[in-house]
């Protein structure tokens, strides 16, 4: 299945979940997972977007950072598919981007590249770690330049056996992928 398709089909299964009880249960399954993961104990600095609906809300998880005194850090898009992720606390004030996405006011001196650990959104996951964007790239591009431990999260809707869309020799792969079920 061609990459544009299998978004289409991704966001779809994504909308019909998020009208559903299921989304709540699995993003708390999803949750403790991540919780108990020593990578996420043991970070004190973490990276992560703050997510759109269809999307597993990071809302919980930054607030559980806050709680366990961990510096939380969200992104700003940047020219040229870019990404710039700056220090969020509760009382940053966020603006709307021209995508929709709400993010902190651009300070050069506050970007920061390196994470104790880095939770990477996106449509769909692979056991093995392979994932389908949003189609920007920009994940792709900050990991390439930035290595980093990686953790991304999926709805049972996300989660794929094997890659059923193209892999390119650009796409990075996550490190640990947490889902619920193991169902394609």
């Amino acid at each position: 299945m061609e990459k544009a398709a299998a978004r289409q089909l991704l966001i779809k299964r994504l909308t019909n979940l998020a009208q559903q009880a299921d989304k709540q249960q699995e993003q708390q399954q999803l949750y403790q997972q991540l919780f108990a993961l020593p990578q996420w104990q043991q970070a004190k600095r973490i990276g992560l977007t703050i997510s759109q609906a269809l999307e597993v809300a990071t809302q919980p998880i930054i607030e559980a950072a806050w709680a366990a005194g961990k510096t939380v850090y969200v992104p700003k898009v940047m020219p040229q598919r870019q990404l710039a992720f700056l220090p969020y606390t509760a009382t940053t004030v966020l603006v709307q981007s021209k995508f929709g996405l709400h993010e902190p006011a651009y300070q050069a001196e506050l970007v920061a590249t390196d994470f104790d650990l880095l939770l990477v959104p996106g449509l769909a996951f692979t056991a093995a770690g392979k994932r389908l964007g949003f189609g920007g790239g920009y994940y792709d591009r900050f990991l390439a330049q930035h290595p980093q431990k990686t953790v991304s999260l999926a709805l049972s809707p996300q989660f794929y056996t094997t890659a059923d869309w193209p892999v390119e020799r650009f796409d990075m792969t996550i490190d640990h992928v947490i889902t619920v079920k193991q169902v394609k």
